[in-house]
Order: structure tokens, then sequence, then C-alpha cells
């Protein structure tokens, strides 16, 4: 009799097979040999017209860069990436890592935090967009190394230009000096130095190395097969692990192509242009994408079927129904295959919904920490509500889990941090006997699906011990449509030790708009609407998780770059003019 096995344990006879790489240049060399003139990156020249690089041309350009950096003398030194997501930033990316260590710094930082990282992680060359540069040489008397080389990857005028780099590295390197080709790297030493703020405040230092990244490439791969006929289409930003590692690199290691979004404006237009067919996201673009679909099926459906709220596609005719998905599909550029969403939960209704468009959405759970994947939905198993199933090689497990099973989420496996920059007490306080321990809380299925609940440190606890995940409320309040996004707090109430749930909330005043038939709503309409919304959020909850009050914001809230909203600074202001009991 066949054994029941939990679909964890099946998915680990299902792997994709993979070649191993443990550092960038190894996997580099690789990709450049098998795939050569294969296109592996489609860009815009100066007059828009659409140009592909091939893989021989991409590891040319970066040993050119990287024998430059070399003969600046940079070899083994820290040297920062910043600006938007462009074929120099990826170019210069894997030059600083193999030559040094690379730190990738966010372009959306004010001048002062990327100056600190700088100063923190010892920067002796950046390279990024002029607009980035500009403001940190505004500011020079702050850096502390006053012999920081700048590289500017837009401005040719520029005798430091990314340009004059590659050419100059290219002469060197065809004149004999091949010291780039000799660059030994040992996989376990730190490599990737990220900062990052996360959305509680108090930015730490990530130190990565690139068999921790190489072995989420591989994991990545064996569960979700990437197609050497695969375009990727990148818009997160690539300082962040979750778009360099999956947005960047792995399909780097696949021999697929990429093309970089020219600006969140231009999504649809670029969409059209490049005709990807793997999307990196987050819930809100996705959400987004939805929100645009349903639209337009209601206005292009013959009356009959079309509906006031919700998706109609459901109640379609079959033949209706094959002709909405291919113009669902031509919308999205006409190749789109897959969404592969993480950062924050994905409302399992839109992942459904895309499913029934023969989009599939796969959803994941990572860190910075982790390089960032811990676990996915795969091409074998997909389960709508949940993060996913352990990646390959990798173990996850609920430390301490309370009678509902849910616990603080801990991980071990080859993608696991060196640890925090400098910080051996907070190292030491993070990884235990080798697992890392995330400070998200969630459980685990009998199958081992991991559901995340929320943060460890955003748990509201009441005078009678009982927890409360504000995440969940906010899944409820986020759900519904007349609100563009929450954020829940535990509050006290002047001589009460009793903590009170208290919803910040910012009103979509354009649907507000669409469901008063029109007319613009008056703030005593906007309170009542949201007050009904909130009434009907409590009555899907227990009395103890009940709304006890509520904000309105006339202004959304402050977010990282991955669309979390932070919970610390402003967003976790009470304002008692805009409070209602």
């Amino acid at each position: 009799m066949k054994e029941n096995l939990p679909i964890a344990e099946q998915l680990k006879k299902k792997y994709h097979k993979t070649d191993e790489v443990t550092n960038f240049k190894e996997m580099l060399y690789r990709s450049a040999d098998i795939y050569r003139s294969r296109t592996a990156f489609k860009k815009k020249d100066e007059t828009g017209n659409i140009i592909r690089i091939s893989y021989e041309q991409f590891k040319n350009d970066i040993v050119s860069l990287g024998t430059s950096l070399i003969e600046k003398g940079f070899l083994n030194k820290r040297i920062s990436v910043i600006g938007k997501n462009s074929y120099q930033w990826c170019v210069s990316y894997l030059a600083a890592s193999i030559v040094g260590i690379v730190v990738p710094i966010d372009k959306e930082l004010h001048t002062d935090d990327v100056i600190n990282f700088m100063n923190v992680s010892q920067t002796v060359c950046i390279l990024g967009d002029s607009k980035n540069l500009d403001s940190i040489l505004a500011n020079i008397e702050k850096v502390e190394n006053p012999d920081t080389f700048f590289a500017s990857f837009d401005n040719q005028d520029d005798k430091n230009s990314f340009e004059n780099l590659l050419t100059t590295g290219k002469t060197t390197y065809q004149n004999g000096k091949n010291d780039f080709d000799k660059i030994e790297i040992d996989p376990d030493e730190l490599r990737i130095l990220l900062f990052t703020s996360g959305t509680t405040g108090n930015a730490k230092g990530v130190c990565l190395s690139q068999r921790n990244i190489c072995s989420n490439i591989l994991s990545t791969y064996g569960i979700v097969k990437v197609k050497r006929s695969d375009l990727f289409f990148s818009i997160l930003p690539l300082h962040h692990t979750y778009e360099c590692t999956l947005g960047f690199l792995l399909p780097i290691y696949s021999g697929a192509a990429i093309a970089h979004c020219e600006g969140l404006r231009y999504i649809t237009k670029n969409l059209g242009e490049f005709h990807p067919s793997v999307i990196l996201c987050v819930p809100l673009l996705l959400e987004n994408v939805h929100k645009n679909i349903v639209k337009n099926m209601n206005k292009s459906l013959p009356e009959k079927y079309r509906k006031t709220e919700g998706n109609p596609f459901n109640d379609l005719p079959f033949y209706l129904k094959k002709i909405v998905r291919t113009k669902v599909k031509n919308t999205l550029g006409g190749r789109l295959r897959v969404f592969i969403v993480g950062a924050a939960a994905a409302n399992p209704d839109i992942v459904s919904d895309f499913k029934d468009l023969k989009l599939m959405t796969l959803q994941g759970y990572g860190l910075t920490e982790c390089s960032p994947l811990v676990a996915g939905n795969t091409d074998f198993f997909q389960k709508d509500d949940a993060a996913g199933l352990p990646i390959p090689n990798v173990e996850y497990k609920i430390d301490n889990p309370n009678s509902e099973g849910i616990g603080e989420i801990i991980v071990k496996g080859p993608n696991v941090m060196l640890g925090y920059y400098e910080d051996e007490e907070k190292t030491n306080q993070t990884i235990i006997n080798g697992w890392f321990h995330t400070g998200d809380l969630g459980r685990i299925d009998e199958n081992g699906y991991l559901y995340i609940t929320g943060r460890c440190k955003s748990v509201i606890v009441t005078k009678n011990g009982k927890n409360i995940y504000p995440e969940e409320v906010e899944y409820y309040l986020n759900d519904n449509p007349l609100i563009s996004e929450a954020l829940v707090l535990g509050i006290h109430k002047e001589d009460d030790d009793e903590t009170y749930i208290n919803a910040q909330i910012y009103p979509n005043i354009e649907a507000i708009t669409e469901y008063l038939k029109g007319s613009v709503p008056t703030k005593e309409e906007i309170w009542k609407i949201i007050a009904d919304s909130v009434s009907a959020v409590n009555k899907k909850l227990p009395n103890y998780k009940h709304i006890k009050s509520f904000g309105i914001r006339d202004k959304e809230f402050e977010k990282t770059t991955t669309q979390k909203i932070k919970r610390y600074g402003d967003n976790m202001k009470v304002d008692k003019k805009n409070e209602e009991d």
C-alpha cells in the first residue's frame, strides 16, 4: 500500500535538477559558456529602440569593469552600488562582488543615511545614477573617506563614468592584464553587505556570502523551473535581496532574459514592449493589476454579465471565459505565465482569480537574512492561503508554539546569513545552534505548509493574556475595497491598563465616490462609510479582537521599498483630532 507522505516530503521527490555553483564568478562564466549568444538583457537605446545584450557581452562587460576596479586598487575593498534598476546596476553588482565586497544601497534613502552606510561599510568606491551621486557630492564633507571614487552610470562627460571604466578596462584586459580571471572566491566569506531597515526601524547590516545566495538560487530553481525562453520583468528595487536573487541572479543562472521597468507609470507600456513571461511583485502591485482587470471586465462585458461589486469571471459561459483570458493575457504583454509574490501575504482570493485566468501566482516567504527565500509555492504544489513549503536544503520549524500552534518561525540552511555586521551580540541572539530566529510568527500544517501570522514585535497582548496579531485584523480591513490601507495598533486609555485595538485607516476615496454613485464624499459621509466598514470587520472577529476606535488618515502610510507599511515613526502616531471611538 502506498504511504501517505506529507506534501513537503512528496515535494522532495520532485525537485528540478540543478547544476551546482557556489560563487558568482563560477555562475557567470558557466552561463556565458552555455548561453553564449542567447539574450541576457533587453534594454532601450538612446532612441527608444529595444536592443539585446548577449550573455557573452554581459560577461565581457563585467570583466572589463572588474579589471578597471582592480586597476584603481579596489581588490577586496567595499564597493557600493546605488540607482534605479538598470543594466549598469547589474554589471556593477557582479563586478563589485567578484572584485571585493558589494554594498547595494537603496536609492530612495535620505542622503544622510546613504552616507552613513558608506561610512559604516568603509566604502572606497560608489557606482550609481548621477542623481544619487550628486546628492552625496553636495554633502561630501560628511563622507569619511576623502578618496572615495565616484563612477556615474549616466553622466558620459565624467571621466570616471561607467562607460569610460568599461572602455579602459576592456583595453587593459586585451593588453594581457587578466587579474580578474585569476580571482579566487571563498564562497563562505563576506561578499555582500546589505543594510535593512525592515518595517521596525533600526537599520542592520546583513552579511551574506556567495554560497548563501547561490544556494538560494539553486533551491528556487529546484521548485520553480525557469525556462530559457523566459523574460523576467524587473520592477522591484534591485538593492533588495528578493529582486536581486530571484529577479536577476536566478534568470542569469537559468539562461533567461531580463528587462527593467522604466518606472511604475510605464508598467503597462513596458509590458507591451518587452512581453515578459515572469514578474516578481509585491501584493500591492498584484492587487492593482487585479483591480484593473476586474474593472475592465465589468466595462467591456455584455450588460447581463457585469457585476457592480466583485469579479464576474466565474459566472461567464465557457466561450466568453476563453475570450476574456486571451484579452487579459494580451494586456499583460501576451506571454505572461507566472507572478512570483513576496514581501507580504497575498490575498488568496486574488491568487485564485489569477489561477482561473490561467496565470500562476506563486507566493513565498523570505528575509534578507535568508538570502532571501525560505518557503514557497511550487510548480508541483500550491496553496492559495499559505506562504508555501520549505525550499530544498532549508528547514523551518515553530519555536515555542502556543495552543494554536503559533510561535516564532526559525530557519536552518545554507542560505542563512553569516551574521549582522560588526554586531556579535545581535548575531548570537538571532542565530542559536545554527537556527536563525526570524522574529516572524507563524504555524505549520500537517503537510508542511507555512502560514505567517505576524511579527513577534507587533503582537498586541491584552490584560488577560490574549494575543492579537494586527496583521490578521488588517487583512479584513484591507479586504474592503472602500479602504486603501490600514494599520492596527494596541493603545491604552487614560486611567486604564487594558490594551485596546485601534485602526488607522487611509480610505479609498475613488471607490467611495463610486459607491456614492459619483458624488464627491463629504467628511461626514467618509466617517459613516468607514465606521460601517469597521463594524462589518468586527462581526467577523471574536470580541477580544474588536476594533474599539479608529482614525482616518488623509495621506498614505510611509512604506519600505517593498511596499510594506513601516511599523515605526509617524505611522504609529494616533491623531486625536481624527479619532472616533
